[in-house]
């Protein structure tokens, strides 16, 4: 087999020791895919993947622990050291009729039948060190010109399976690349056939493309009509004009330059996507040319809620990304009661990222007003701070008196209880000093009257 190439890779001593034996056995076994890609740039992989000419059977005769996590797709997994290792044995793929899965896998002794059909060039590449670096289809030089290419016929690619569509412009984002004209004509021609393919394949792509150091590709997802599949609200964004003296931008560019203010974090990049998402609903002009868009945080946590819940987000980040949405816009008086009541009203969870969120927010808007924009954020956080810091009481779990206490001096068990513990919180949030068994207890002889 040509292009053999002469490049020494470190490798895990437990993924040499796997490839060693299986060649002792009379395989071949190469390390193969992302790993080799990684390897080759110098990043760390997240994981070893092996492929050899052995049967899933024949792996398994060699090794003493071996799980058959995928022996239908010639799949094993090898545990060494509490670390499992796939080892996965050429294979041929059949057709598919649903741009998802083959109908069909058929196992072979050729690397090159294996690697041919794999998605891109630089994924498409196997090492070992006795081998060397097997490169038949020009992954490193794609490398080197930081490009992505389908392997292949491009159009052949993504029928295959259409979410290699996301994962070219993912891997793109991850690596700062560009994707190559004939396979993004591809995307481009085949970005419909994306509805074939399950909400959870869907979000893992559009996660990793979020963390990764290029948010921006967001557009790229948009350009290429893959968002228009899997999410058209985003194209709305992105097509929505603020003519406004706060925005520069339309909804969705300025929403993707505040995914690139805030850190690599899921929720916080999440909440920058979608913090705006109904002002294409709620956008009206005013007579003076100026766009509003009244009531849209609400309206950016309930749709945000709902599509998360369509792309199968866990619970809480869903939760939080829809209230992050929700207060986003919400400026809070910097002084002590008024922050206390908005911790209480919107949760003290949210406070830790919610300035940050508020930050990235302005940073992408236009400067009008961003000297009095930043004070007034600076002003709130430092109260915010000196709040905490004191430990005032915000939440019924910070009262000094319980269910109990009231039982004690002679409230009876029920739904009056929460009513009364409530009330008294409220007076605590007002003035922290009352937060005292003996002031509580007057207040509870002051109000018992009108909510018992």
């Amino acid at each position: 087999m040509g292009n053999r190439m002469e490049i020494k890779l470190e490798i895990p001593r437990d993924v040499e020791a796997i490839i060693h034996i299986l060649e002792e056995a009379g395989y071949e076994a190469y390390a193969v895919g992302g790993c080799v890609r990684d390897a080759i740039l110098g990043r760390e992989p997240n994981d070893w993947d092996i492929t050899t000419s052995a049967m899933p059977e024949e792996v398994k005769a060699l090794f003493s622990y071996t799980i058959d996590t995928g022996i239908e797709h010639g799949t094993v997994t090898i545990m060494m050291h509490k670390i499992g290792y796939e080892v996965t044995t050429y294979r041929i793929d059949g057709k598919y009729s649903d741009h998802r899965h083959p109908e069909e896998v058929t196992f072979t002794r050729s690397l090159e039948e294996d690697l041919k059909r794999r998605d891109f060039t630089i994924n498409a590449m196997a090492y070992n060190e006795r081998s060397g670096l097997v490169d038949l289809f020009g992954g490193q030089s794609d490398l080197k010109e930081g490009v992505i290419r389908a392997v292949g016929l491009p159009r052949e690619r993504f029928s295959e399976d259409a979410l290699r569509m996301m994962r070219a412009v993912r891997f793109a984002a991850q690596l700062g690349f560009s994707i190559e004209p004939e396979t993004a004509e591809a995307v481009k021609a085949l970005a419909p056939t994306i509805k074939d393919i399950s909400a959870e394949r869907i979000q893992v792509e559009l996660v990793k493309l979020l963390e990764s150091d290029h948010p921006e590709r967001m557009r790229t997802l948009y350009e290429l009509g893959i968002t228009a599949v899997i999410m058209p609200e985003f194209d709305r964004m992105m097509e929505t004009e603020q003519h406004n003296p706060h925005h520069m931008y339309t909804v969705g560019e300025h929403s993707i330059r505040a995914t690139q203010a805030i850190r690599a974090d899921k929720v916080l990049r999440l909440a920058m996507l979608f913090h705006d998402i109904a002002k294409p609903i709620t956008k009206t002009t005013d007579e003076a040319g100026i766009d509003h868009f009244h009531g849209h945080p609400q309206k950016s946590a309930e749709m945000a809620h709902t599509i998360m819940r369509r792309l199968k987000f866990d619970n809480a980040s869903t939760d939080l990304v829809a209230r992050l949405c929700r207060y986003h816009d919400r400026n809070i008086e910097p002084n002590p009661r008024a922050m206390r009541r908005a911790l209480h009203e919107m949760g003290e969870d949210l406070f830790p990222v919610l300035f940050t969120v508020k930050q990235a927010d302005m940073e992408a808007q236009s400067t009008y007003k961003r000297e009095e924009k930043q004070k007034l954020l600076d002003e709130m956080e430092a109260c915010y701070l000196e709040v905490i810091k004191a430990g005032d009481p915000v939440n019924l779990g910070a009262l000094c008196v319980k269910g109990k206490d009231l039982m004690e001096w002679g409230m009876k068990p029920g739904p009056q209880l929460g009513v009364m513990l409530k009330a008294l919180l409220d007076e605590v949030i007002e003035d922290p000093a009352r937060n005292t068994k003996e002031e509580l207890k007057k207040l509870y002889e002051a109000k018992k009257s009108e909510i018992l």
